[in-house]
This record gives C-alpha cells, sequence and structure tokens, in this order.
C-alpha cells in the first residue's frame, strides 16, 4: 500500500473525480436543493458517441437547472477546458441575459457549486 507523504507548506491532495462523476454529485446536489434538472445523455451508435440533438445541438451545456431561475451549467474535469461549441453556447446564453456556469472539479471541492445551488438566484 502506498502511502502520500504531505510536506509542510504543500496543500493537501485532493481526490480525483471524472466528469460523469461530478455530473451526478452536482444532479444529486441540484435535487437536494430543490431544482429540476435536464442532462442529455450520449448514446453509442455505429459512428461513436453522440448526443442525439437536432439544430445548433453541438456545444450544449451539460446541464439546464431551473428552479425560481434557471442555470445554464458545463462541467469539467482535471484541467480540461471549453471548445468551441461549448463556449460559443455560453456567449450566447449569457448575452441573452442568463446566468451560466463553467464548473470544475476544483469548484466542487472549494463549495462553490453547493453554495450557488443552496442560494436565491443572482
Amino acid at each position: 500500500m502506498s502511502e502520500q507523504i504531505q510536506l509542510a507548506g504543500m496543500p493537501a491532495p485532493r481526490p480525483k473525480l471524472l466528469e460523469k462523476e461530478l455530473l451526478a454529485a452536482v444532479i444529486d446536489t441540484a435535487r437536494l436543493f430543490g431544482w429540476r434538472i435536464a442532462h442529455f445523455r450520449p448514446a453509442m451508435t455505429k459512428h461513436g458517441w453522440k448526443t442525439a440533438v437536432g439544430g445548433d445541438g453541438a456545444g450544449f451545456p451539460d446541464l439546464v437547472l431551473v428552479r425560481d431561475g434557471v442555470l445554464w451549467v458545463e462541467l469539467k474535469v482535471g484541467g480540461n477546458t471549453l471548445s468551441d461549441e461549448q463556449a460559443a453556447w455560453l456567449e450566447a446564453l449569457r448575452a441573452a441575459g442568463e446566468e451560466c456556469y463553467v464548473w470544475t472539479d476544483h469548484d466542487w471541492f472549494a463549495g462553490v457549486v453547493e453554495a450557488r445551488l443552496r442560494r436565491a438566484p443572482a
């Protein structure tokens, strides 16, 4: 069994999350605080993993959360960044006055996600 040694002055190592684990955690927490949730899951096709959406669906946010306002959320883990399509969706939604977030595993462990899901809309 390997042990991690924490050096003085160094931050404690954080656990690593897969995006599907972060997704499940955010959905569970949102339900706890009374949010309605939409997430469109990809399915395996003969052409690889695809999400069945039409129009300009490429890059559509991972989650739409509705309670006393609407949150549009893209999730990223491990330093992954937005694709051009994801950035375009979030930019268009923000331009329309919508509340949008890119939540990361770091945001999850720092309590940022829970804090936003607890409070009333901005």
